[in-house]
């Protein structure tokens, strides 16, 4: 991968859950475990037409929330708060990860589809709170998702980013679309690659990637 690709970069945007943590953890289980009971509250359903739900609208809308919102008006906050109530005991420091971020040239934020003060607690979790200059949650985006093209413009006019000198790591495939369009170079963190005209590199291993660009 040649280090050229990511010469022009002064801007570093990194997605949360399965990207600066590794899938395997599973912590996400837990949140949607939380976001099937919160959906049953809020239409009445069953458990099974509650998942369901929860997976339909996440497709139609990119979030459980977002479908929520538009389908049953419910209060975003108070769902956030819900769901990201959860355990960080499976999250371990990554002092290499840290390193690594730290060291590449410009400014590093983390930009997510959960809420920020979840985010600050994985980062803390994982000991990278120091390697970012800025966290950014959906509440940030006006509760508009990621892969809305919207949504990554209110983010990077509240930041100050410029697209065409920043890169995307991201273990949605959906969420690089967006930032592929508005000039950005796109990295798929996940533990298999997949072909896309809007991804430009794949890792399984975000450290070992980082490090050969710094």
């Amino acid at each position: 991968m040649p280090k050229e690709h990511f010469s022009h970069i002064r801007a570093w945007v990194f997605d949360l859950d399965n990207t600066l943590y590794h899938p395997a953890v599973r912590l996400f289980d837990q949140i949607e475990t939380k976001m099937t009971d919160f959906v049953m509250r809020a239409t009445g359903v069953d458990q099974p037409t509650a998942n369901r739900l929860r997976h339909d609208y996440w497709a139609q809308y990119g979030t459980t929330l977002a479908g929520l919102m538009r389908e049953h008006d419910i209060d975003p906050d108070a769902y956030l708060h819900e769901v990201h109530d959860i355990s960080f005991d499976a999250l371990e420091p990554d002092p290499h990860l840290c390193e690594m971020i730290n060291a590449l040239p410009g400014r590093k934020i983390v930009y997510t589809n959960g809420s920020a003060p979840y985010a600050q607690q994985v980062l803390q979790a994982r000991g990278l709170e120091a390697a970012f200059d800025a966290v950014y949650g959906v509440e940030n985006a006006g509760y508009i998702p990621k892969p809305e093209q919207s949504a990554f413009e209110k983010i990077f006019e509240q930041d100050g980013l410029d697209p065409q000198s920043a890169a995307m790591f991201e273990d949605d495939i959906r969420n690089l679309s967006a930032p592929h369009a508005m000039g950005m170079r796109t990295v798929h963190v996940a533990p298999a690659p997949e072909t896309h005209d809007h991804i430009h590199f794949h890792t399984s291993d975000l450290g070992a990637f980082l490090r050969k660009l710094v």
